[in-house]
């Protein structure tokens, strides 16, 4: 695998410049404890430089292109605009003079039934029925 390459040579390049600053050029080697498990020892030999290029595994998928917005619709001439506007506030208008009509309609009735009903109940016991 190259990946595997290269991660080995970036640690043998670690590793050189670790003991060209440490000034040592021995072997590299850590103390092995009885508490921890044995460590290998790792000797360089000879360094080379190594140029690293990553190529892309794949091209990637070309980018989702948004569909075009709708057009919007030609700009209204002002006297259309204001005729508009005109016939709404009419409309507007009927449907509340319906609305109190209908409130004046609904309470001439109520107050009709409560007269007739005040009328039945001031009446003598015998004109009731």
């Amino acid at each position: 695998m190259k990946w595997i390459r290269e991660r080995d040579a970036l640690i043998a390049q670690t590793l050189a410049f670790v003991q060209s600053v440490a000034g040592k050029r021995d072997d590299f080697r850590q103390l092995d404890t009885a508490a921890a498990p044995p460590v290998l020892a790792a000797e360089i030999v000879a360094v080379r430089a190594v140029t690293v290029t990553l190529e892309p595994a794949q091209a990637d998928p070309p980018p989702q292109v948004a569909p075009a917005p709708q057009p919007l619709p030609p700009p209204r001439m002002g006297s259309d605009f204001r005729s508009e506007m005109q016939a709404r506030i009419a409309n507007f208008r009927k449907h509340q003079e319906r609305f109190e009509r209908e409130r004046e309609e609904y309470c001439a009735a109520t107050m009709t039934k409560l007269r007739a009903a005040i009328r039945d109940a001031g009446a003598p016991p015998t004109a009731r029925k």
